[in-house]
């Protein structure tokens, strides 16, 4: 189906907005098998699916005449992850469905609840929202589902992720059975399909991803870069690309606000985005990334969800994503609505197999490179100078009248020299770093090791992050059971169910020994069974506790949690990220008790 064959005012909104041809999703969700039905889309972020989902819904919402009929109960709610996603998806309902005389409520986590009860209470068509504010509004009965022709669950595993699903559950249980459900989502995990099942009715799949997970609008490339520069290497990409606009993102938000103070005090205009953030600094640090006042944006990977700017052209990983599918979503913020974007990965040595895996995995092709070089930035300063300075300018009276006098003054090449210098001047200056050399990448690789680490031997312990193991508590553990100091102990690797840690060959008899004689003496900790491991960790598993650092046992913790923990339970705070190894520590789930031996 075309443009041109949906009610006419949905064609006059898209026509006025600059759409000329349905994306391949939207096309999709537009033929006649889809009219109707339950719809399960996989789409990548920015290949127009708000817009998809908008014209999925048309014979829901619009009355035969073409035009929405008098507000009340509404009869289509959209659910978002994010805030910033929500609001996005309003906006875009409100150009789409606005001649149609749509009215469109929008409740999300940090605004003003009761504004938002009166909206509601006052009738609408159409509310957008996230998973938390929703189903408060439900159980408080300001929210009325009965009326419901259509749900959409706008990126449905990122939700699931963030630990919305009994919301959801909670919101899709209260709607009729009769609503249709329209489930996007980029990827499709177990979870997912689990969902799909259990509320949708011979839901019709869609998916316009391909076999090439990566984006095909994204250039992705992998920086090498010593352990320490990885700062260094930003500043050179950032300058290197001068994008018109450029996202940073972190793993935490301690290391969003010190990468974004790094880079103030260099002179760029930079904002932050993390879970530290009111809606009002949020609201405040995207407007000033829209006018231009900022250009870089360092963020955490949620609170970057759903943000959709226009001029992002470069998208940095300053820390390594978890996995494939957070790679994918973070790229995504760039290589929009058939924009060109470009995607860095900056690797450390000692991780470029785990990036290389990831890469594998995600069917993504990467350029590996070296970080940008003073002398590459100077060259690619002058050209954008020259090729400023030679585009089309209109001049007024004014502009004339003082370059005649600059003229008369002083010859043509020291006015265009002071120019010149005028403008690198204003830029942020390039960082030289460490050449990428084999001799660079074992220097970085032999700086991991401490003294006596050189000959070690992994043991395995029956516990890992779904017990709630980390290294503030492991450690002294660890010195307890097998009778040795912290100094003793090498790199700590926490899996799902096991951890993995390495102790030095000289010691690993007498080490061995102690486990045999502490088992089971020490309460609860005497049960948790440590052993020799057979191999060594997969290099992917993420760490604690390495070579180089060491943490300070947590005074309230001393041992793994017995029984699973409620809703509400604390979890650990994330342990400041130092430099290029594994992240320590972490915000652990909440599990199950170690097993008993």
């Amino acid at each position: 189906m075309s443009f041109a064959e949906l009610p006419p005012l949905l064609a006059e909104a898209l026509e006025a907005r600059g759409y000329a041809a349905p994306t391949p999703v939207q096309a999709a969700v537009l033929e006649p098998e889809a009219a109707g039905r339950d719809l399960i889309v996989s789409a990548q972020t920015g290949s127009g699916k708000t817009v998809a989902f908008g014209l999925a819904m048309a014979t829901d919402l619009l009355g035969d005449e073409g035009r929405m009929a008098a507000p009340g109960a509404p009869v289509a709610l959209i659910i978002a992850p994010t805030r910033e996603l929500a609001l996005q998806v309003s906006r875009e309902f409100m150009w789409l469905y606005g001649k149609a005389g749509a009215r469109i409520a929008t409740c999300v986590g940090g605004m003003d609840a009761s504004k938002e009860r009166r909206a509601l209470s006052h009738g609408t068509h159409v509310v957008v929202g996230t998973p938390g504010r929703l189903r408060d509004h439900l159980e408080r009965g300001a929210l009325d589902l009965s009326a419901l022709k259509a749900v959409v669950l706008d990126e449905a595993d990122e939700m699931l992720d963030m630990g919305f699903r009994e919301d959801l559950e909670q919101i899709l249980d209260g709607a009729p059975d009769t609503r249709r459900t329209l489930l996007f989502s980029a990827t499709m995990p177990r979870p997912i399909v689990a969902l799909a099942k259990r509320y949708q009715r011979d839901a019709l799949r869609i998916s316009t991803v391909g076999d090439d997970r990566g984006h095909g609008d994204i250039a992705y490339q992998a920086v090498t870069v010593s352990p320490s520069e990885i700062e260094h290497a930003v500043i050179n990409l950032l300058r290197f690309h001068e994008a018109e606009t450029a996202m940073l993102f972190c793993a935490t938000r301690d290391n969003v606000r010190h990468l974004h103070a790094t880079l103030q005090e260099r002179g760029f205009a930079a904002v932050a985005l993390s879970g530290e953030h009111s809606q009002n600094e949020r609201n405040h640090a995207l407007q000033s990334l829209r006018d231009r006042r900022a250009r870089v944006c360092v963020a955490t990977d949620v609170a970057a969800r759903g943000i959709d700017l226009p001029t992002l052209s470069l998208v940095v990983h300053v820390e390594i994503p978890r996995d494939a599918e957070a790679l994918q979503h973070r790229s995504g913020r760039t290589g929009r609505a058939g924009k060109k974007g470009t995607a860095v990965l900056i690797v450390p040595y000692p991780r470029r197999r785990r990036v290389e895996s990831m890469l594998r995995g995600a069917r993504i092709e990467a350029e590996w490179i070296s970080a940008p070089t003073p002398e590459e930035i100077r060259v690619q300063d002058r050209e954008r100078l020259i090729a400023a300075l030679l585009a089309p300018q209109e001049y007024d009276e004014e502009d004339r009248a003082l370059a005649e006098r600059l003229m008369a003054e002083r010859p043509a090449e020291d006015i265009a020299a002071a120019l010149v210098r005028s403008h690198r001047a204003s830029m942020p200056q390039p960082e030289e770093l460490i050449p990428n050399s084999p001799e660079a990448r074992q220097a970085a690789q032999q700086e991991r090791h401490r003294p006596g680490f050189d000959d070690t031997i992994w043991f395995r312990m029956d516990i890992g992050r779904r017990q709630n193991a980390d290294p503030r508590w492991l450690l002294p553990l660890l010195c307890r059971r097998g009778h040795i100091t912290r100094n003793e102990v090498g790199a700590i690797r926490i899996g799902p169910n096991e951890t993995h840690f390495q102790i030095p060959r000289a010691i690993a008899g007498k080490f061995s020994a102690a486990l045999a004689r502490t088992a089971g003496q020490d309460g609860e900790e005497g049960d948790v069974r440590i052993e020799p491991a057979p191999d060594a960790p997969e290099p992917g598993a993420r760490g604690g506790g390495g070579p180089r650092e060491r943490l300070a046992p947590a005074p309230h913790r001393k041992g793994p949690r017995r029984g699973n923990a409620g809703a509400g339970a604390p979890r650990h705070s994330p342990t400041p990220y130092k430099g290029g190894g594994n992240k320590p520590g972490g915000n652990r789930r909440p599990g199950g008790p170690p097993r008993a031996r």
